[in-house]
């Protein structure tokens, strides 16, 4: 399964006023793993970003001057998420933002017509009712370090809400965001790339097997029974 964890940064909360979208984020999943696949872009938005939005975000005008417009990154942008589910925190605002985008240009396209979505603010709200599950406040509860995080920023805000998902869906996670940074025990942890080979399966000899088989003789004859050849096993 390929799924594609996405922020946007915008220039102020409602595409309905004319607002744009300055920032896009991903990062790819399949099979739940990072493949170390992400799309990153800046956008013109042809119009003032918000002060209050540069507050939350630090994207000033000057910075988007020299920027693409969306219509020019648009067709890029649709190949990466293209099939895929997107897991997006609050999805209803960014998904709002993005269509708003694409229906400025032809041919009209939304994202629903190409892509399923995950909600992880909705799916966290069912998971912990009555709780915080903002994107910080996850982080706290799942122990994901976003100690970078001083401003939002799309990119980054996808690859900590990438390591969030797979903890609040009860899969596996990444241990850390940056390769090189350390965790409170002071040891560094490190990504293993997604191409590695499996690992190998060894197998008990006979004689480890006679002798397992023994153990649990006399397993049965002190407790009259043993977990091991009662539990059934599964293929």
């Amino acid at each position: 399964m390929r799924q594609i964890v996405l922020d946007t940064e915008t220039t102020g909360i409602d595409p309905n006023e004319g607002h744009r979208i300055i920032e896009i984020g991903c990062v790819e999943l399949i099979e739940r793993q990072l493949t170390g696949r992400h799309y990153h872009v800046y956008i013109n938005p042809d119009r003032d970003v918000e002060a209050e939005a540069i507050a939350v975000h630090g994207i000033t005008n000057e910075y988007l001057a020299d920027k693409p417009r969306f219509h020019e990154i648009a067709q890029e942008f649709l190949e990466f998420i293209d099939g895929a589910e997107l897991v997006i925190h609050n999805a209803a605002f960014d998904v709002g933002f993005i269509d708003a985008e694409f229906a400025r240009i032809k041919p009209l396209r939304k994202v629903a017509d190409h892509c399923t979505v995950f909600d992880t603010l909705a799916f966290a709200r069912r998971k912990h009712p009555g709780q915080k599950n903002s994107l910080d406040a996850l982080c706290k509860r799942y122990g994901v370090d976003n100690r970078n995080r001083e401003l939002h920023g799309a990119l980054l805000d996808a690859e900590i809400l990438a390591d969030v998902f797979l903890l609040l869906t009860g899969g596996q996670t990444a241990l850390s965001l940056d390769a090189s940074g350390e965790e409170e025990g002071g040891q560094a942890t490190r990504r293993l790339p997604s191409n590695r080979p499996p690992l190998a399966v060894v197998r008990a000899s006979s004689e480890e097997v006679e002798a397992h088989e023994a153990f649990l003789d006399l397993v049965e004859k002190a407790a009259g029974s043993s977990v091991w050849r009662t539990a059934e096993i599964q293929p």
